[in-house]
């Protein structure tokens, strides 16, 4: 788990506890499958929410009423001269250009299948069971940092402050990308790695051990970030001060969009990634915890918000799984945090539940006819 967070004053139920700026973050690699289009720095979304609507609809005639509403700004949008990756503002363009950009950028050969880094990433996506994360590319990002920075053992040290165990030798378990079924995908993940990102300065971060420990430490630690302009949109509109007929037919128009785009595109809304964030990766795990993280400015920076009344002295937890996995067995739910935290849980809720039969939740045990890759396919959604 993490080290430990506790509240320095008396938090009430709804405040923000902080806010917070990750070290890196990427895109998921799957973004541009599902033609999302994110600044490539911050994953502001790029299109309005009106063009979000109409893509996740497939309707281009459609019309959001409150135009007003959507925040985003297509003409500070920017891109790189060499390799045309979009951002959403100068800033963000400069930003990446100055921490890790330099290294990554392709230029011409963006296109180029045998680039050393589109090998990377050719490979990952051969490799990695869908649906795909940035994993990868976080990586990338790191040892690129690294290599631009002036003050190249600040950023070491930086990131080891992140977990980066590959196994918890107490209670034998292996991170589950780490297994026997993976030694030879990870070899040539190392070998592709080496070939595009090698330095010196970070030698130990090539070599098998090291490699794992780093693949661990994206595994663990990574926090995943979701944005969209038509949820800010909708939140925007919900803070509208509306006649109550208007207010009625805002909310009816909303929930039925919701509906038919549900039907449509199913249920990936959002650009996604991931992210490195130092304090939040201090906050231990709770299957019932009292602050949970959120990204409403559509952009990379986290808050985590008091889910309830927190006293100071009082440990600030988050969940490390999802709404439906807190609500499966605490065997289920156990499962999924040794195999990709590496610990069993302690929280309240699973000591309460501990003379329970170790069985899983109806919801597994309704695939446990499913192959086993089908299995591994439906864990590896929340690395």
């Amino acid at each position: 788990q993490g080290k430990g967070l506790f509240a320095t004053k008396n938090i009430r139920k709804g405040e923000t506890v902080f806010v917070e700026r990750p070290v890196v973050s990427s895109q998921f690699l799957w973004n541009a499958l599902y033609n999302y289009r994110a600044c490539d720095h911050c994953l502001r979304a790029l299109e309005t929410a009106e063009e979000n609507a109409q893509r996740l609809l497939g309707k281009s005639s459609l019309v959001l009423p409150h135009p007003e509403q959507c925040s985003i700004r297509k003409d500070l949008h920017q891109q790189c001269p060499r390799c045309q990756v979009m951002y959403c503002s100068a800033e963000c363009r400069q930003a990446a250009l100055e921490q890790y950009h330099q290294v990554l950028c392709l230029g011409p050969s963006r296109d180029d299948p045998t680039h050393p880094l589109n090998k990377l990433q050719e490979a990952w996506r051969n490799m990695h069971y869908p649906p795909e994360t940035s994993s990868i590319m976080l990586m990338a990002r790191m040892v690129a940092t690294v290599k631009q920075a002036k003050d190249k053992e600040w950023w070491i040290k930086t990131f080891s402050q992140f977990c980066n165990k590959t196994a918890n030798e107490e209670e034998e378990i292996v991170h589950k990308l780490l297994g026997d079924k993976f030694k030879g995908q990870l070899e040539l993940l190392r070998l592709l790695f080496t070939e595009a990102l090698y330095d010196e300065h970070l030698s130990r971060w090539f070599t098998p051990e090291g490699f794992r420990s780093l693949f661990a430490l994206v595994g663990t630690n990574g926090q995943g970030i979701g944005t969209s302009s038509l949820s800010q949109w909708v939140h925007a509109c919900d803070a509208l001060d509306l006649p109550m007929l208007q207010r009625e037919e805002l909310d009816a128009f909303i929930d039925q969009l919701y509906k038919d785009i549900e039907k449509e595109s199913g249920e990936f809304l959002n650009c996604e990634g991931s992210g490195l964030y130092v304090l939040q990766s201090c906050c231990n795990h709770s299957c019932i915890p009292n602050a949970e993280t959120s990204f409403p400015e559509n952009n990379f920076l986290l808050h985590l918000t008091a889910l309830e009344d927190i006293e100071a002295g009082e440990e600030i937890c988050i969940s490390y799984l999802d709404c439906c996995q807190r609500e499966r067995s605490r065997h289920s739910r156990n499962k999924i945090l040794r195999e990709n935290y590496l610990f069993t849980c302690s929280c309240p809720k699973c000591l309460a539940q501990a003379d329970d039969a170790d069985v899983t939740s109806d919801e597994e045990e309704e695939g446990e006819g499913e192959t086993d890759d089908a299995e591994l396919e439906d864990e590896m959604t929340d690395v």
